[in-house]
């Protein structure tokens, strides 16, 4: 029986509720930052809990591990009712370790079945993950997911480009799982050394660990070169909430938040004020069944836009138009403009012959200025130029490098070099 959005907004909130009494119980973490957690069975709903509970920030969750090493105090049972061990994956400062019940591992593995349903994954499918398999939560998740759920599942850790391409062509891959910088390089990798792409039996990959998943430009490049009515899903997660969003439904880009899990906010990075639908501001996330090391009004850095309506039961929906934007902490003020890794990466993708590039910011009389280094199949460093010129009012200067001097990235790419 359907619920109706009041009833399920009440099972929702009852539930987290319950949650946070437990954890108000024994979570030295929360219950230092929010003393009246210990009092969660006075609060009224979502409302009043955004009232009183504090934001926390990745700050909070590192200096807290500085101070109880090593694993922090954000855990509310014993260490030995724990039987997973992920980490951060380190871009935004050293990695993080981060654990997970058996309980909350499988509270996990749901969220990955509400992807898996949008991508249309079934039993039998067959699946090729293009990661390393180490400590980075990554596709973990998404792996056991659909082990469960009875597909093949054709782990690729240690391999090399070319043996993935071969892989996904030899075994019948229905579905690519990897990163978006990495679809870019399996893409060009095919071009570059002749693999033939006629006969793959992809349907869709799914994207996650970065932005441009949803970014268009992207999208046509990967779908044009491996054709067959392949589709891309954007994904988004992260080690410290887990998986939170699949693709929009229709397939266009843009994320939708899983809200039977998570608790969504869209806040001013500066002033902290919540902004309207459509506005750009920064995701704060909060978790609602991860118990044994929960994250409460957790703000993420990532920029989005949100947009808030009801699916086709009538339900509350909570959208990303576009999906994610950037990180608010990548801004970079170049001469007063302030340039955002993904506003660049949009103007880079518009040039198919790109194969890699990178931005490297350097400080020259007290300013910071901004060059390009890319690899290209033809000299367009020129045209490059002029449509950074025209999309951010800015000289910035443009050099080709030889092939393969760039750095190439499995997993989150590291193309933005800040002093």
């Amino acid at each position: 029986m359907n619920h109706s959005a009041e009833e399920w907004e009440a099972d929702r909130w009852k539930s987290f509720q319950n949650l946070l009494i437990q954890v108000g119980c024994t979570n030295q973490f929360h219950k230092t930052r929010w003393n009246e957690i210990t009092n969660a069975k006075k609060l009224s709903g979502f409302d009043e809990f955004q009232e009183r509970c504090p934001f926390t920030s990745k700050h909070d969750l590192v200096q807290d591990r500085q101070l109880n090493p090593p694993y922090g105090s954000n855990l509310t049972f014993p260490i030995s009712e724990y039987s997973k061990f992920n980490q951060t994956s380190g871009t935004q400062g050293s990695p993080m370790p981060w654990f997970d019940t058996t309980t909350d591992w499988r509270w996990m593995l749901k969220n990955w079945n509400e992807v898996l349903n949008s991508v249309g994954v079934q039993k039998g499918s067959r699946c090729l993950f293009a990661f390393s398999f180490g400590p980075f939560l990554g596709f973990w998740t998404a792996f056991d997911s659909a082990q469960e759920r009875g597909c093949l599942c054709i782990p690729t850790g240690g391999q090399t480009t070319e043996q993935r391409l071969h892989g996904i062509i030899e075994n019948d891959v229905d579905f690519l799982f990897c990163t978006p910088t990495y679809a870019s390089r399996l893409t060009n990798s095919a071009v570059q050394s002749g693999v033939d792409l006629g006969s793959h039996n992809l349907k869709a990959i799914i994207v996650a660990g970065e932005t441009g998943g949803s970014d268009e430009e992207f999208r046509k490049k990967i779908t044009s070169v491996w054709r067959k009515g392949l589709k891309i899903h954007d994904h988004y997660g992260m080690t410290e909430a887990g998986p939170v969003a699949y693709e929009t439904p229709g397939c266009n880009g843009g994320l939708r938040i899983i809200l039977d899990s998570y608790f969504p906010e869209v806040i001013d990075p500066e002033s902290g004020v919540h902004l309207q639908d459509g506005e750009q501001g920064e995701l704060v996330l909060t978790t609602l069944g991860r118990t044994g090391c929960p994250v409460f009004r957790y703000r993420t850095g990532d920029l989005v836009k949100a947009k808030r309506g009801y699916d086709e039961n009538g339900l509350p929906t909570f959208d990303l138009i576009g999906g994610i934007l950037g990180r608010a902490d990548d801004m970079v003020v170049v001469r007063g403009v302030n340039l955002y890794p993904s506003a660049v990466h949009a103007v880079v993708s518009i040039f198919p012959e790109i194969v890699e590039y990178q931005v490297i910011f350097d400080e020259h009389d007290s300013m910071l200025e901004a060059k390009v280094n890319i690899e290209s199949s033809a000299d367009i460093s020129n045209k490059l130029e002029q449509a950074l010129q025209e999309s951010f009012s800015l000289r910035i200067s443009v050099k080709q490098v030889e092939a393969g001097t760039l750095p190439r990235h499995e997993m989150k790419a590291r193309r933005w070099i800040k002093p």
